[in-house]
């Protein structure tokens, strides 16, 4: 009996630990008209109590479970209902946040069971939401066997793997991890051999055409005894084709599961050459296509096939399950697209507003490169620019606007042009910060942002130097050390404290100015000294091309794997 009412419990809180989870992803990011379509639909009893510990919401199941009216218990303390007893541990819930399964109780329902769980959105605390998993004095029925109906053991078989999915699938935001993780979870619990196939972003767009299917083959996981018969087999990255009427090309039309078996008249998977023959040596059977439908788009399929003699032909139960499984997974691929779209949208408008800087003086030589830090980070505002001035000057430029993302690029661009305005006024550096500071703090939305001024005076054989917060510049000399200029720093740019000053240094024939952000040098965990002093140590070949300098800073200080962007300003006057 033990053992049974294990069972029930079981199932009881996989379920409500389920319905929990849908009810604060809708109040997090649906608003209140999904959460209460959540709440009304849920197969538990679900209820909300606010930070204060007052009942908020509560639906029908919950107040049927609890025998108590919503007239009685919504808008009040939980002290004050039928359900007082679990208010110590409500509010212990609201304090460290860990799930707890209080009972509470009155005389209609003597020892009713609930599961809590804090509900946090945007970094606060909204309150909790409860779940009522029902009396524990109610008659429990086995929790296998025949007087169990077949509808609740499977519904109970689907929420536990569901459970077991949330935690392996959606681990990042990359569509080709996201699909090897789906395909890693299906083999060898439901399959024996799983691929994942992605329909190009315009076809998404415009659903999946007549005729003949090409598709990305994302993923492709199998058993260790099939590997050597599924050698021929299209790879991950490769493109497959599906000819109409195939397994694949009527789940993409339908949008609907498909299940066929491997030794019927038509072949039911791709158009690889290979492919009949290495199924069939293979031993596999039988083969289920699934779409991978997220917010009523189809993006792809999930293919499953079975091996061996004994192995059975997938059944409804089996469509539903993996069909359940291929929605989740969906939302996690749909989710890192959209990330991977944002990211190349911020990318394509960093570098299209990070043109080539602006035309220097003749006397002056350039070289600049860009490199955003790859997939981990969404691309952010380092920029450079160049102002030609009056009498053979030229005013060069470092900027790092804080933050990533479309909005720092944006900005980036908004400090840019205001930097050739105000540098057109001909002010020494050190006021030309002054006024873009006063400028963009009179904008509270605006981000603050680092800036190094330099300016190269060749006719009087000088640089001067101002900064906002910047790392200090770097002089280049052949055969000499790099030399870091202590360049008295300000504060960033947007905080309207003003305070800036120059430094002004004596520019010597041949030698290279170098400005950087701080993707170049900072290392986490690292201090900034020892990053600077890692630069300060490089031996440059400054009498060389610009380019090749950028090439060998680059390649000794660039880590393989960025954390920040790197933005890099090479400068050298050209004698006559």
């Amino acid at each position: 009996m033990h053992a049974e009412a294990s069972g029930r419990d079981a199932a009881a809180s996989i379920a409500a630990r389920d319905s929990i989870d849908r009810a604060a992803a809708a109040l997090a990011t649906g608003g209140e008209e999904l959460l209460r379509h959540v709440l009304t639909d849920a197969p538990v009893g679900l209820a909300l109590v606010g930070p204060d510990l007052r009942w908020r919401w509560a639906n029908p199941v919950f107040c049927r479970t609890a025998a108590v009216g919503p007239e009685r218990l919504l808008g009040r303390a939980v002290a004050a209902t039928a359900l007082a007893a679990a208010a110590p541990a409500l509010d212990a819930v609201l304090v460290d946040g860990s799930p707890r399964e209080p009972s509470a109780g009155h005389p209609a329902v003597p020892r009713l069971r609930l599961r809590a769980r804090r509900l946090v959105i945007g970094g606060r605390t909204a309150g909790l939401v409860v779940a009522a998993l029902g009396p524990a004095e109610e008659p429990r029925p086995p929790a296998t066997g025949p007087d169990l109906p077949h509808e609740l053991e499977q519904a109970r078989i689907r929420l536990a793997v569901l459970d077991a999915a949330a935690g392996r699938i959606g681990t990042t935001l990359d569509v080709d991890t996201t699909c090897v993780e789906l395909a890693d979870f299906t083999v060898p619990a439901l399959a024996d051999l799983a691929t994942v196939e992605l329909l190009a972003p315009e076809a998404v767009e415009r659903g999946a055409p007549g005729g003949t299917l090409r598709l990305h083959r994302a993923a492709a996981v199998c058993t260790a005894a099939l590997k050597p018969y599924l050698a021929p087999l299209a790879r991950p990255g490769e493109s497959v084709r599906h000819p109409e009427g195939s397994a694949v090309a009527r789940c993409l039309r339908t949008g609907r599961p498909v299940a066929a078996p491997v030794r019927e008249g038509t072949w039911p998977g791709s158009a690889e050459e290979a492919g009949p023959a290495a199924y069939r040596a293979a031993g596999l059977d039988s083969v289920l296509a699934v779409p991978l439908t997220a917010r009523g788009r189809v993006l792809g399929v999930l293919s499953l096939a079975r091996a061996g003699e004994s192995a059975r032909a997938f059944t409804e139960d089996d469509t539903v399950l993996v069909g359940d499984l291929a929605g989740r997974a969906a939302v996690g691929i749909d989710n890192a697209r959209r990330y991977t779209r944002s990211q190349g949208i911020a990318l394509q408008l960093q570098r299209a507003l990070l043109a080539e800087p602006g035309n220097p003086h003749p006397n002056l030589e350039l070289a600049s490169r860009y490199l955003p830090s790859g997939t981990s980070s969404v691309v952010g505002g380092d920029w450079y620019e160049t102002v030609r001035l009056p009498f053979g000057r030229t005013l060069l430029v470092m900027g790092d606007v804080m933050g990533h993302g479309v909005e720092a690029a944006v900005d980036m661009s908004t400090y840019r042009s205001m930097l050739r305005d105000v540098a057109g006024m001909d002010l020494p550096p050190h006021r030309i910060l002054r006024q873009l500071d006063a400028l963009i703090s009179e904008n509270e939305s605006s981000r603050p942002a680092t800036c190094l001024l330099a300016l190269a005076d060749p006719g009087r054989n000088r640089w001067t130097f101002s900064s906002a917060g910047h790392l200090p510049p770097a002089l280049v000399l052949a055969d000499r050390p790099t030399d870091l200029v202590a360049v008295p720093t300000g504060p960033p740019l947007g905080t309207g404290l003003g305070g800036y000053q120059q430094q002004a240094r004596e520019l010597l024939p041949d030698q290279v100015l170098l400005l950087y952000t701080d993707g170049l040098v900072e290392r986490r965990g690292e201090d900034i000294d020892a990053s600077l002093a890692r630069l300060a140590a490089l031996r440059l070949p400054a009498a060389g091309d610009l380019d090749d300098l950028l090439d060998s800073v680059l390649h000794a200080l660039t880590p393989e794997a960025a954390e920040d962007d790197v933005a890099v300003l090479a400068a050298r006057v050209r004698r006559r």
